[in-house]
């Protein structure tokens, strides 16, 4: 299994997008604020676009999507928002990105430096691991919501590129310009998904064992839980015995 959609599957077992979901709200709207300086209008902003479909999914009010876009066009006033990616290396090599969202560099710089330090890791230069991940949409389904033939007829027909035996979940792969008709797709068949996104995943992975795995879930954990953080993507690996117990 892919180390996206296992950590994927760790935090739905373990109830983390739930208990977080105001988290989860401000993340997104950081999101729609930073995409929606490139224009308000979603029809001609794929990414606004994206993001928008994104916070309905989560059940996000009107009234806050509609702020978020104001901010970031400046129609009111709010904070001002950079982008910084870090890459890096957990326990045994594994490759790691970090995507932020901040109002301040020098914090953030120093909090995701502490994160890795402390859970077994160090940051890398820029470049150092990006090369090891591709931009892809993946919309992760649990097999109790759909079966194999019905999703693939749906990849075949909406133009997905692959689908994955991922375990308990379906993973169906799509090039980022076809993601949006794929997920419209699984919706239109009233399919229940685990994650649905625009991603990176790599290309390679680095399977972990014992406590390094352990460890690794620990960094992903505190990387994710900083306020500033928006994506983790990661190539680690696990067997899925360990995996449940980590999602229990």
């Amino acid at each position: 299994m892919s180390g996206h959609s296992k950590w994927a599957t760790i935090k739905h077992k373990k109830g983390a997008l739930d208990a977080k979901r105001g988290k989860i709200f401000t993340r997104l709207i950081k999101e729609i604020t930073i995409a929606a300086k490139a224009g308000g209008d979603p029809d001609g902003n794929p990414r606004l676009r994206t993001a928008v479909a994104a916070a309905k999914a989560e059940n996000m009010p009107q009234d806050n999507i509609k702020r978020a876009i104001q901010r970031g066009t400046g129609e009111l006033p709010g904070a001002i928002y950079e982008e910084i990616t870090f890459e890096g290396y957990g326990p045994g090599g594994v490759a790691i990105i970090v995507e932020t969202t901040t109002d301040n560099r020098n914090r953030t710089v120093s909090e995701i430096r502490h994160a890795f330090s402390k859970n077994g890791g160090n940051l890398g230069e820029s470049g150092s691991v990006r090369f090891m991940f591709h931009k892809k949409g993946i919309i992760a389904i649990p097999k109790t919501a759909a079966d194999e033939e019905q999703l693939m007829n749906i990849v075949l027909e909406a133009g997905g590129e692959d689908l994955n035996d991922e375990g308990d979940t379906w993973e169906i792969i799509t090039d980022p310009a076809s993601f949006e008709a794929v997920a419209q797709a699984v919706r239109d068949a009233k399919i229940e998904t685990v994650m649905s996104e625009v991603t990176i995943i790599a290309t390679t992975f680095t399977k972990l064992e014992g406590s390094a795995a352990s460890q690794m879930i620990r960094l992903l954990e505190a990387l994710e839980d900083y306020d500033d953080t928006q994506n983790v993507y990661s190539n680690f690996d696990m067997d899925a015995k360990q995996l449940e117990e980590v999602a229990g």
